[in-house]
């Protein structure tokens, strides 16, 4: 009985989703695009500095960077 009642919190409220100029979008898709920009914004940040030159794998690294800033902003956004 104590197991059904953990699983209390896996209960179906609906898919997250929110108008946005009249649509519906899911937010996943919005926290995505904040990840692709930020990812982006922060090659742009690391060009002039240096740091660009002297990261070993590029693409994973600005990947990660992007799914990291998307997942924070999903925390920040619709976290507990």
């Amino acid at each position: 009985m104590a197991p059904f009642l953990l699983l209390g919190g896996c209960a179906v409220r609906g898919a997250p989703a929110f108008p946005l100029v009249g649509a519906y979008f899911p937010d996943w898709m919005l926290c995505a695009m904040i990840g692709i920009g930020s990812s982006l914004l922060l090659r742009a940040l690391f060009l002039p500095v240096g740091i660009d030159a002297v990261l070993g794998f590029r693409l994973f690294t600005y990947v990660a960077l992007g799914v990291v800033s998307g997942l924070v902003a999903w925390l920040a956004w619709f976290g507990p």
